[in-house]
């Protein structure tokens, strides 16, 4: 088993906090949402995870670095690729065509999910699914009584489906999904500018292949602050504390309103923390009550009170109530 994981988008959405750190590599309750992807995938497989292809942009050395290990961590092999211009999900997961063969998982790695199922590696295809009120705003699938994709539709302005497609998908010919991909480029087939991943799927379910949904119970969203301090909330009450050693925590007349995430060498004076507040290594929260927020690593809150906040790493807040939104190494009193 291989998996594919496209994360080249320069987030824009997210920004400050992607002018410093790429989407993918911003924690939810502490951990990186690529690597919850990845952890979440490898749960699902029954089989061995051979290959992660990254498909990133020029995020430098450390961030490549740094998804290597990530692979490591499930017993596979990093490998790094290449999207230097925004063509498309077809042209995003091509860019790793070295890496298409055999059963492949394509995970676009702005999103998280939960689901309790393992993958039927029987199937020709696996298409990640979840029931939505704004199915519009999304690629939908158009499912037969047996849960066979009849069609795939591309954000479609009246009603098909409200079985929304979350960007994950299962493979068992990588190497005929990287022809249908190519296809694509050669006759240059693009819609808005762009080379789309569901004019490929189209075009091999015309061709015979058969498509099956699997829904997930939890489809979480990452692509803007407020979406992801959400995200935040879910994971932690999802998983709770699980696994939280809370090394060289030091607390004074500080309050832990569980769920948290609480990094090492934290240190907690006078304050409340939570419920769903998580606070990043080497971090210091004095005189203030955080809850429902983000504070990642190096950074310092004092005499204010966050909620629905997200400060980036080595911020500093003082003295004022607000859900406010403070990118990397900046400062506010």
């Amino acid at each position: 088993m291989k998996i594919i994981i496209p994360m080249a988008g320069m987030g824009k959405r997210m920004r400050p906090h992607t002018l410093t750190v790429p989407k993918p590599l911003i924690p939810v309750a502490g951990k990186p949402i690529v690597y919850r992807l990845v952890e979440d995938l490898a749960a699902m497989v029954n089989e061995q995870i051979d290959e992660i292809a990254f498909i990133i942009g020029d995020f430098g050395a450390e961030v490549e670095q740094n998804l290597i290990k990530i692979a490591e961590s499930v017993g596979a092999k990093g490998t790094i690729h290449y999207q230097d211009k925004p063509l498309g999900t077809a042209h995003a997961i091509l860019c790793a065509g070295d890496s298409l063969d055999g059963h492949v998982i394509v995970a676009f790695a702005d999103t998280l999910f939960y689901a309790d199922f393992k993958i039927d590696t029987t199937q020709d295809g696996v298409i990640w699914t979840k029931r939505i009120p704004n199915p519009q705003q999304f690629g939908v699938v158009e499912t037969s009584t047996d849960g066979s994709v009849v069609k795939f539709w591309e954000k479609p302005q009246h009603f098909v489906s409200d079985e929304a497609i979350i960007g994950i998908y299962y493979f068992s010919d990588g190497a005929d999904l990287r022809s249908h991909l190519q296809r694509l480029i050669d006759e240059n087939i693009m819609v808005k500018g762009e080379y789309q991943l569901t004019d490929a799927l189209e075009a091999m379910l015309q061709q015979g292949k058969t498509f099956k949904t699997a829904t997930v119970t939890h489809w979480l969203d990452c692509g803007n602050k407020d979406a992801t301090v959400d995200t935040n909330k879910t994971v932690l009450e999802l998983t709770g504390n699980k696994g939280q050693e809370r090394e060289n925590l030091f607390q004074d007349n500080a309050l832990i309103v569980e769920p948290c995430y609480i990094g090492y060498n934290v240190i907690l004076k006078n304050c409340i923390i939570g419920p769903y507040a998580s606070i990043g290594h080497n971090s210091m929260v004095e005189n203030a009550i955080v809850t429902n927020s983000i504070v990642l690593n190096n950074s310092k809150v004092t005499h204010a009170f966050l909620d629905n906040a997200m400060l980036g790493n080595y911020s500093s807040y003082y003295g004022q109530a607000s859900s406010v939104n403070l990118g990397d190494y900046s400062e506010v009193k």
